[in-house]
């Protein structure tokens, strides 16, 4: 009986370390380049936009809009990539703000994302210029490298649509 007793009376204890950790780290905070960090149902993605233009007009910055959604596992895994590879972060902070946009079935921001071309798959990028002016539409699908994204295919994209790589003002 006594065995029993120290067994259970250790279980709490145990429990307490295996959560601490979690508990303990601290949260990481979104890097600059988002206006927009979350995917957020209650948004509204046109009062978002103008305020985005605002500031990519004064940083001479193009406009990435992320749409997806926080049931996406691909939008999660997208984030955790640009956090995890330093020269996908760094081109991104030096040409580009990202703007995420909602899309779900409670709220699937029609009127906002009908004036951009179809999408078949979340996340979907679209590039804009500084203005909010749409230059293209990327299916993310074509990012990607088995289970993740692939860096280099990622870092063509964002050199293609890099400001000053196009000659546009935009």
């Amino acid at each position: 009986m006594r065995s029993s007793t120290r067994v259970l009376a250790l279980i709490p204890s145990f429990l307490l370390l295996t959560i601490e950790p979690a508990v303990c780290q601290p949260e990481q905070k979104p890097a600059a380049f988002y206006v927009v960090a979350d995917y957020d149902e209650g948004r509204d993605p046109a009062v978002d936009l103008k305020a985005t233009v605002e500031r990519a007009q004064f940083e001479g910055k193009r406009i990435l809009l992320e749409v997806g959604g926080v049931w996406c596992g691909w939008c999660k895994l997208l984030d955790g990539f640009i956090h995890d590879h330093p020269a996908v972060s760094g081109k991104l902070e030096a040409g580009f703000l990202i703007m995420k946009v909602n899309w779900s079935r409670e709220n699937p921001n029609e009127a906002f994302l009908g004036q951009y071309p179809t999408i078949r798959g979340y996340p979907h990028i679209f590039v804009l210029g500084k203005d909010g002016a749409f230059l293209h539409s990327q299916n993310t699908a074509e990012l990607e490298e088995g289970r993740s994204y692939n860096e280099e295919v990622l870092l063509a994209f964002l050199d293609e649509w890099m400001p000053s790589s196009t000659g546009h003002t935009s």
